[in-house]
């Protein structure tokens, strides 16, 4: 498993490796030893699955505040998408910084999202299915989030406000980061 940092402090890439033989392909997808020895060392209590089966859908930016913020562990078991972490950590030099990559079911990568950031997607390929661990519970008094087109953000998208297709729920989420809301 190779696990390389981004360019925020604590977002990261990983990709599993891969073995392959005349059956086809094998891989570990989630090794705890692996990921200690990368340096993440998350207690993981729940998995999640998401199907969008139109491209373009946008489902985000989502994130919760203590005590049941979360650590997310995003991969895609089918199709194709540009996943999406902001950082939300006040203290922080990356403040307001986005970091995004492509995921993808054949390559099979994988984008760990600590704590402090909010998290989005946009799918680039119909019937795309995301699944993501998190190391905290879902608490619907402590969700929040922030508009996919926040312009704070600055966040390159591969799909304009015309093609998206949101939740009513994510379409009227706040277009301006409230600090209140944000991390130590």
């Amino acid at each position: 498993m190779e696990i390389r940092d981004t360019s925020i402090a604590g977002v990261k890439f990983i990709v599993p490796k891969k073995f392959f033989d005349d059956r086809g392909e094998f891989s570990e997808i989630y090794k705890r030893s692996a990921l200690l020895e990368g340096g993440i060392d998350l207690d993981f209590i729940q998995d999640n699955r998401s199907l969008s089966t139109r491209r373009y859908t946008v489902r985000g930016l989502h994130y919760q505040v203590p005590p049941f913020a979360q650590a997310k562990l995003v991969s895609v078991q089918a199709g194709r998408i540009w996943d999406v972490a902001v950082d939300l950590r006040l203290s922080s030099p990356s403040f307001g910084r986005s970091f995004g990559a492509e995921l993808t079911a054949k390559g099979g990568e994988q984008l760990l999202i600590p704590a402090g950031f909010a998290h989005g997607f946009c799918t680039l390929e119909p019937d795309s299915v995301v699944t993501y661990k998190v190391d905290n519970r879902y608490a619907p008094s402590h969700e929040r989030g922030l508009h996919w087109l926040c312009e704070e953000l600055d966040i390159e998208w591969p799909c304009s406000s015309g093609d998206a297709f949101l939740a009513p729920k994510d379409a009227a989420l706040p277009a301006v980061i409230d600090r209140e809301q944000c991390f130590p």
